[in-house]
Formats: C-alpha cells, structure tokens, sequence
C-alpha cells in the first residue's frame, strides 16, 4: 500500500520543478554543524531506514534500500559518463527531499569538506561514535562495531548482488589524499566540461569512496553506507563551485557518452544484459536514452530514481539555484 507521505513526497517532487524558489535551502559542512544538528540529520536517515519500501525494486526492504537499490542497477549509465554529476545531484536531492518530506528533518543535505581530513580520514569527527557515522570496520570482517548505524543490516551489494550484510569500511589516510584540495584545484584547471568532469570522478571522487573502504569503495552498491550522501554532496558542491567560476556559460555546459564503453556497446556486466540485445533500464543502449538523440549526453538527457522520485531532466539540475534544486552552498 502507498503510504500518504510518498504520496506527499512525490507531489512535492513534482511541483517543485514549477515552483518559484523561495529562500534557498542552506547545505553546509558537517564539521560546521551543532552536535543537535549532527544528531537530527542522523535521526532522518535511521527514519529513511525504516520507511516502508513503495517501488518493488529488487532486494529493498526500505527506501534507504531503494534509494541505494537505483544506484545499484543504473550504476553502468551514471559513472564515467555525461550524466555523472548530475545523476549524483539529482540523487542527493532526492536523500534530502524524503528526509524533509517524511522524516520531519529540518536541515538541508550537509557535506563532508573532505580536503579539511585529506590523509587523515582515520582521525575525522565525522566517524565520531556519538556524533557521527561510526568508526572503521574490524579487523576480521570490516563491519563497523561502533555508532548509530552498527546494527544495520544491508540488504543489497557488494556489487549487484543481493545479500544481507553489515556495513563495512576499512580507512586508508593513504587513498583519502585523493581529496586533498590541491586534487581538487587541478580540476577547477579545465576550462572545459568534457575536462573537468572526468577529472572530478577520477581524483576527489575516488579519494572519499577509497579512503572510506569496503562498501564505499564499491561503485555500484556503495550508497549503503550513510557516509556515501556527504560525500556526493560535497563532489557536487566541488562541480558547483567549477560551475561558478564561469556562469551563466557552464550552466549549460554537458557533454560526454551515455554509456561506459567507447565504441557504442552497452557495457556487459549488468544484471538483465544477455550480451546481444538492450538492457531494460532508462539508458542501455544507443537508443534508450530519454531525451537523448543518440550517445551524447545533452541537456535533455533524462534522470530517473527508476520511480522512487519523479525523473526530471539534465538542464532541470543544472543550477542549484533553480526553483526545482532550490538550494546553495555555505
């Protein structure tokens, strides 16, 4: 049964594209925000955790699930493609929009300003026990033993399997400079989209997600750990912020493929893919990309929560601005 506050959510996700934007919401950094701060955000995701699953996507058990199960199963068309970032900002939305929406939360998305604990994740307040996600996973198997979320049983991953497991995570301060700020600059060098966007996903990307371990570090099931909405949430502030060193002009600034591979193929390791024939997902092959012509990825280009959320198109998420996202940076 569909529950009135899904109902709610998926209004509100609709008329928010047409709404004028009032006062935007404000997104900050975790270390910036009061232990009560802390403990509310915290409290949202154990209600996502615990909303009943309305979509039927397979394995889910919750919307925490479904939200990690739709990275899941588009993870082959959202990474190393045109619509990267704007999946992950549409996703982040989407986090935060349910935890307002049906969990009560009074905040905005925060984010993990990753360069402050750039090659000392190990010592971050964000995997403080009390205020924070928890520590690192144990020696024998990785399951994080301390914080809010130790006994929480994940229903989907690692990879596309669907299995029970904990949450796991093995630090490395090493693969956390990855993060540093002077990995960020080098992106904030490309003056154009097709440049900095690869960039973005090779080094600060790839510097929270390994730094992390384990199910982080897995692209296709890692939003099982809470940690994965700051870290995207800060990437996204990272994009915003080369985004606004030229605007309005990269407020239209897309590009790139809509699929992994370089010669056109869809890419063979997804679930439903007999090697011959499309995938079913919003964007498997050549010509089942919403929006899209063929296989550059456009403003046009659409984004699906394959119907946890309504879908909304590139040029919606473009400017964080905009009365659909609402939103700034501070």
């Amino acid at each position: 049964m569909v529950s009135l506050r899904f109902i709610l959510t998926v209004a509100v996700f609709a008329s928010s594209v047409k709404a004028l934007c009032g006062p935007k919401g404000q997104r900050k950094a975790w270390h910036t925000l009061s232990d009560n701060e802390k403990d509310e955000y915290i409290q949202a995701e154990l209600c996502v955790m615990g909303l009943a699953p309305r979509v039927g996507l397979p394995g889910c058990r919750n919307v925490f699930d479904e939200l990690q199960s739709n990275h899941q199963l588009q993870a082959a068309y959202t990474h190393f493609v045109g619509a990267f970032l704007p999946y992950h900002r549409y996703l982040m939305h989407a986090h935060e929009q349910i935890m307002r929406t049906e969990c009560g939360y009074t905040g905005f998305q925060p984010y993990w300003d990753e360069p402050l604990d750039a090659g000392h994740f190990s010592s971050s307040i964000i995997f403080d026990p009390v205020h924070g996600f928890g520590g690192d996973g144990r020696e024998s198997d990785g399951c994080i033993t301390d914080g809010p979320f130790a006994n929480y049983t994940n229903a989907l991953g690692p990879g596309y399997l669907i299995t029970d497991h904990c949450i796991d995570r093995n630090i490395s301060d090493s693969a956390s400079e990855f993060s540093d700020q002077s990995q960020v600059d080098k992106c904030y060098e490309y003056d154009t989209w097709e440049e900095a966007w690869p960039c973005i996903e090779a080094l600060p990307h790839n510097g929270g997600h390994s730094g992390v371990g384990l199910e982080m570090a897995n692209p296709i099931s890692s939003p099982g750990d809470p940690i994965f909405y700051l870290h995207h949430t800060w990437l996204d502030k990272v994009w915003w912020d080369w985004q606004a060193k030229d605007l309005p002009s990269r407020l239209k600034a897309m590009g790139g493929t809509n699929v992994q591979t370089s010669n056109g193929t869809f890419a063979p390791n997804v679930p439903g893919y007999n090697g011959t024939t499309p995938h079913d997902g919003k964007c498997g092959s050549l010509d089942s990309c919403p929006g899209d012509p063929g296989n550059i990825t456009t403003l046009s280009h659409v984004l699906s929560s394959l119907g946890v959320v309504p879908d909304v198109t590139i040029l919606d998420v473009m400017d964080i601005g905009s009365d659909y996202l609402c939103y700034e940076y501070v």
